[in-house]
């Protein structure tokens, strides 16, 4: 149950947790909910493995399944598309609803980038990133082209030297140009295409951003309603962003100052994080513990957007599940809100064996637990329109596979 100290509202891990999970539709699975909601309420989805996205979405929603993922992001009339698969926080590819890609352009275009990674003599300047984002957008307006296409393109358009092979890749030296790929995506000239074979194409997708600062602090409102109470630091490690520069942005929302009440958000202690933020009057927090079982794939907005980590992944958790402390590298058994597990499924098929391995094997799951992870499985093989079956046991594949 929250409290109230010194003026500012306690919150518990328990309770935040809990609300969390109500907040990302882990709870349990919502009647109704659309593709794009259920992306909406994660702020985004992690697609670099797009069969994770689509599990992850179809987790959230009553019924839906990796069809409903795919018609919602690829279908014919890209009028009608509520999905964009593009490049979202941390420079990663995301999928996002449609209808906010205007909020996200505006914001993720808006952050401060750091130092630049890139050895010297692979850098551009100010005025060729420039150069090259336009000439990706102007190459992509109407078209649908792969990254080689894409390529001769923009040097075309700017000049030998952005096709310069000086960007280490997959086990070969990519194009200078390719470095702003990810910026293309951010300034909201460069989004994903349908497959050409296997081959992925690049359209324009034509959204004009917000205005950074409006789409900023509408983006934090955003964020800490999904996953508040939480820090600047913790938004900043989520987006990948200069932590001194998301302080300041606190800072500005908050108005007058803390305890004043007069700000877009409100300071609240959170147990071991201490100070923390929550949007202001969003200070109510379910009483009840988490109960349930639940799978989650690689790179789940959840585990990835939960902080502090060593809370959501505690003891052999935040050894056996983070891989280092990168969230994300492996599936994540949930147990009544708690990692306690790692999986993996192999599909042949229709067929789908989904190995679970507890991090504590000495104990084994209850029988109640186990009915309700035989449920979860069996809620994996219909999203993936498969046939799932358990099994418990090691799980040896590493990260990604």
């Amino acid at each position: 149950m929250t409290t109230r100290a010194r003026g500012y509202v306690t919150v518990t891990w328990p309770e935040a947790n809990a609300r969390r999970l109500a907040r990302q539709h882990l709870s349990g699975p919502v009647p109704g909910l659309s593709p794009a909601e259920a992306v909406g309420a994660m702020l985004g989805t992690h697609a670099q493995v797009l069969s994770a996205a689509e599990l992850s979405v179809g987790l959230r929603g009553a019924g839906l399944t990796r069809t409903d993922v795919r018609t919602a992001l690829w279908t014919e009339d890209a009028d009608r598309r509520t999905l964009v698969k593009t490049f979202g926080p941390r420079g990663t590819v995301h999928l996002l609803p449609a209808a906010d890609l205007p909020l996200w352009t505006g914001a993720l275009s808006a952050v401060p980038t750091g130092p630049n990674p890139f050895p010297k003599d692979a850098r551009m300047t100010p005025d060729q990133v420039e150069e090259v984002v336009a000439a990706i957008g102007a190459a992509l307006t109407g078209a649908e082209l792969t990254v080689d296409e894409l390529s001769e393109e923009v040097v075309a358009r700017t000049g030998p030297w952005a096709g310069d092979r000086v960007m280490p890749g997959f086990q070969e030296m990519w194009p200078r140009w390719r470095q702003v790929l990810h910026l293309a995506g951010h300034r909201g000239v460069l989004a994903y295409a349908p497959n050409r074979g296997r081959r992925a194409t690049y359209t324009n997708p034509g959204y004009t951003p917000l205005p950074g600062p409006d789409a900023q602090a509408e983006l934090v409102k955003r964020y800490l309603y999904a996953y508040g109470p939480a820090t600047p630091a913790h938004f900043a490690r989520w987006l990948a962003a200069p932590k001194r520069w998301a302080e300041g942005l606190f800072a500005s929302l908050a108005g007058a100052g803390a305890g004043s009440g007069s700000g877009a958000i409100e300071e609240v202690v959170f147990e071991d994080a201490g100070p923390a933020w929550v949007v202001a009057g969003d200070t109510d927090f379910p009483a009840g513990p988490v109960r349930g079982v639940r799978l989650l794939p690689y790179f789940d907005a959840f585990a990835i957007a939960s902080q502090p980590r060593e809370r959501l992944f505690p003891g052999r958790a935040f050894e056996r599940a983070l891989g280092g402390g990168q969230a994300g590298n492996y599936p994540v058994l949930l147990v009544d809100g708690t990692v306690a597990g790692v999986w993996h499924q192999r599909r042949s098929g229709k067929r789908i064996t989904v190995t679970v391995e507890p991090l504590e094997p000495s104990e084994p799951l209850p029988a109640e637990r186990l009915r309700e992870l035989e449920d979860e499985v069996e809620r994996v093989g219909a999203i993936m329109e498969g046939r799932a079956e358990l099994t418990v046991g090691a799980v040896s594949v590493g990260p990604h596979a």
